[in-house]
């Protein structure tokens, strides 16, 4: 039987959260024409909490490989998306959600990750 922390346990469910409600945005946004700003503060607070629950030390590179990856497609892609039929809108808002939760989540285990390096 594993036993988890209670951390990594409210850093997965702030993540699955975060990407529940950007997938809602997206769709919601785009077939309703309404802009929900406060779901974006919501998102940014669960980022927060991801980057500072979520991360054991031998995850630390896998998240920042996927996340950095994440931000550059997302960034990328979103512009492009946005620019072509309806699917392509809710996909580009998705996207531009999912970039406000991981950016804070990015920045917050890199920060980590440069404090602990420079401890040693």
């Amino acid at each position: 039987m594993v036993i988890r922390s209670r951390e990594n346990s409210i850093g997965a469910w702030a993540f699955f959260i975060g990407v529940v409600l950007a997938i809602i945005m997206g769709v919601f946004q785009s077939l309703f024409a309404t802009e929900v700003s406060w779901i974006y503060i919501v998102l940014v607070f669960l980022g927060v909490l991801v980057g500072l629950m979520n991360m054991a030390d031998k995850d630390i590179d896998k998240f920042l490989m996927a996340a950095v990856s994440l931000v550059i497609v997302s960034y990328a892609g979103q512009s492009a998306l946005s620019a072509a039929t309806k699917i392509g809108s809710v996909l580009g808002i998705t996207l531009t959600a999912l970039l406000v939760l991981f950016i804070p989540a990015t920045i917050i285990v890199v920060l980590k990750t440069v404090f602990s390096i420079s401890e040693n």
